[in-house]
């Protein structure tokens, strides 16, 4: 099995500890300094911090399941996908530099919830905005790691060249 140059793969433990901190961090400093549901208002009425417990996935779906279930669906299955997702990113040579970023950012907001899951049985989650057209749930810095590495994928996807097949021609 090839793995990438040791640069390479520092950049990318880098990359995945850096969204992994940013996350523990901020959430650190919201448990010790903000209550539950209090609400901190940092621009108007348009970004708030509201500390919550979501044992749900996204927007608290699945909250309602049964722990057994709940268990495999939001932690278990999380697990495997997250290491399956490390696997790949860190043996497959021939990736773009943008999806290896991509990849990083969601692996390590991914992470950073299922963490929280295993260690306090919920995720913190702390921020909403409301720009009227655009408005949120609440959510955290995990939660913008993995939209991020979704973007980021997807952009990767549509800018990639097409190549043609042998069938195609």
């Amino acid at each position: 099995m090839k793995t990438h140059k040791p640069l390479t793969l520092l950049t990318l433990i880098f990359l995945l500890c850096l969204n992994l901190g940013c996350d523990q961090i901020s959430k650190i400093v919201v448990r010790k300094n903000i209550d539950t549901y209090q609400q901190i208002i940092l621009i108007k009425d348009r970004f708030i911090l509201t500390k919550v417990e979501n044992t749900g996935a996204f927007l608290s779906a699945g909250s309602n399941l049964p722990d057994f279930v709940r268990a495999i669906l939001l932690t278990v299955l999380p697990i495997a996908v997250l290491l399956y997702g490390l696997y790949f990113l860190f043996t497959q040579k021939r990736l773009s530099r943008l999806m290896q970023i991509g990849l990083c950012f969601l692996i390590g907001g991914g992470i950073g919830n299922v963490f929280d899951r295993i260690i306090y049985g919920s995720v913190t989650d702390f921020m909403h905005m409301d720009f009227v057209l655009f408005r949120t749930g609440i959510f955290n810095m995990a939660d913008v790691s993995i939209m991020t590495g979704i973007g980021l994928l997807l952009t990767e996807a549509l800018l990639r060249p097409k190549t043609t097949t042998p069938a195609q021609v």
